[in-house]
């Protein structure tokens, strides 16, 4: 479903990502954990191709990212790749169930009500079923996450990332989104979360990748790379977050 080969990325003279290469089969959850400004953000951000990379290519759900050569169809890629940020980021003038159906009217031509149907569905698949007329400011934050995250799957994509999605959360609202995530795992969509949450890391994810530096320091299954850590950057990221 996805494979990363060779990719380079700068800011000005700072070395962002470093040749990372990677492969992602179909279904599987990967955890992207790791130090503050090692890169995590950026990778995931230019599978995307929200930023643009300076050297490799990226293969993404059919889709062939590289340096001055683009997918043609950046529209039909990010039917296939949904992103789920921090922040929410809904349109506050829309309700719940507006913000879920305006993208598939846009992007793919669905028809108002079909748009509109589909998005009642997300709803009730992520515990928001009576909420479709209520505003972003009158929803909790995990509340605002989990209609960001019907927005994405209103797209019916292949792959979903998600950039640290519970970090503004609280922990009661933290649950509620990891509880709607590891349904998605389960149901085996494939996705790439950026995390500091080691209970997703062992519990959900079928794999952990560390970053540091702008490299995959250790890429396996949790029982490998969370409990028994071999690079001295991964033992200490792991000391850190069970203090």
């Amino acid at each position: 479903m996805i494979s990363v080969r060779k990719l380079s990325k700068r800011h000005g003279t700072r070395e962002v990502l470093r040749d990372v290469s990677a492969e992602v089969a179909k279904g599987e959850t990967i955890a992207i954990v790791g130090p503050s400004g090692g890169g995590k953000s950026t990778l995931l951000r230019c599978l995307n191709y929200l930023e643009s990379f300076d050297a490799g290519e990226v293969v993404i759900a059919g889709a062939t990212l590289a340096p001055g050569k683009r997918d043609a169809d950046l529209r039909g890629l990010r039917t296939k790749v949904g992103m789920v940020f921090q922040q929410f980021n809904l349109f506050p003038h829309l309700t719940a169930l507006e913000n879920i159906a305006l993208a598939p009217q846009i992007v793919r031509r669905v028809e108002r009500g079909a748009a509109a149907r589909r998005g009642r569905e997300l709803l009730e698949r992520v515990g928001l079923g009576d909420r479709h007329g209520a505003y972003p400011h009158e929803l909790s934050g995990g509340q605002q996450q989990r209609v960001a995250i019907a927005r994405a799957l209103a797209q019916d994509p292949e792959v979903l990332l998600f950039d640290e999605p519970t970090s503004a959360l609280d922990p009661e609202m933290r649950d509620e989104v990891m509880a709607v995530i590891k349904d998605l795992a389960t149901r085996g969509m494939t996705m790439l979360v950026v995390t500091h949450e080691m209970q997703f890391a062992t519990d959900i994810a079928s794999r952990v990748w560390v970053i540091d530096r702008g490299t995959i320091a250790e890429d396996g299954p949790p029982a490998e790379v969370v409990a028994n850590p071999k690079t001295d950057v991964a033992r200490e990221y792991f000391r850190r977050q069970r203090r």
